[in-house]
């Protein structure tokens, strides 16, 4: 089967990324190794941080390219490997992984959608914010510690009540409620 990834330089994409075993915390048990991986994956390749939630076993991102880049391919492909070489080696490796040398720790596929307009971009930016709310870990967005909506309250962006029910802004892209936080937020 062929896949055919969008390859626009300077876009801003939006990435689904899974762990394998979708039964473990492994995500936020080892955050700080994987913001330590990220952070040095920006260094030798730049790129802003829109918006991003860790969840305990998949992770949502909203990445923009530099101008005349569009490969966040590599990217992904070093924050896994990167990742999971910090880990001790406990998971279970399916013999196909084995005989390639891989880790059993993420899925081999992402899934990834280039941002169309500000719209879509507001759209994904408020699933990623909502999402732990959406996967019943906490009642209120601003409850979960990995996520980027912190910085947008910071940067006054979304109101400390974005997403827990009393803020009639949220929603809209398949939760509950209408649209509101501004998709001009910067980047991280």
């Amino acid at each position: 089967m062929l896949y055919r990834r969008a390859n626009a330089a300077g876009a801003t994409y939006f990435f689904t990324v899974n762990l394998a075993d979708r039964n473990t915390d492994t995500l936020v048990r080892h955050v700080d190794a994987l913001r330590m991986v990220i952070n040095r994956v920006k260094k030798i390749h730049p790129f802003s941080i829109v918006a991003m939630v860790v969840l305990p076993e998949h992770l949502h991102a909203i990445w923009r390219l530099p101008v005349e880049d569009a490969n966040y391919p590599t990217r992904w492909a070093l924050i896994k490997s990167g990742f999971s070489r910090l880990l001790p080696k406990t998971e279970r490796i399916a013999s196909s992984r084995a005989t390639k040398r891989e880790r059993g720790i993420w899925q081999r596929r992402y899934w990834e959608h280039q941002i169309c307009d500000d719209d879509d971009l507001a759209q994904h930016v408020h699933y990623i914010h909502y999402n732990p709310v959406k996967h019943g870990l906490v009642k209120r967005a601003v409850d979960w510690p990995h996520s980027t909506l912190h910085g947008y309250i910071t940067r006054g962006a979304a109101s400390c009540n974005w997403g827990d029910g009393a803020d009639e802004t949220v929603g809209g892209y398949g939760e509950r409620g209408s649209v509101g936080l501004p998709s001009s937020a910067q980047p991280t």
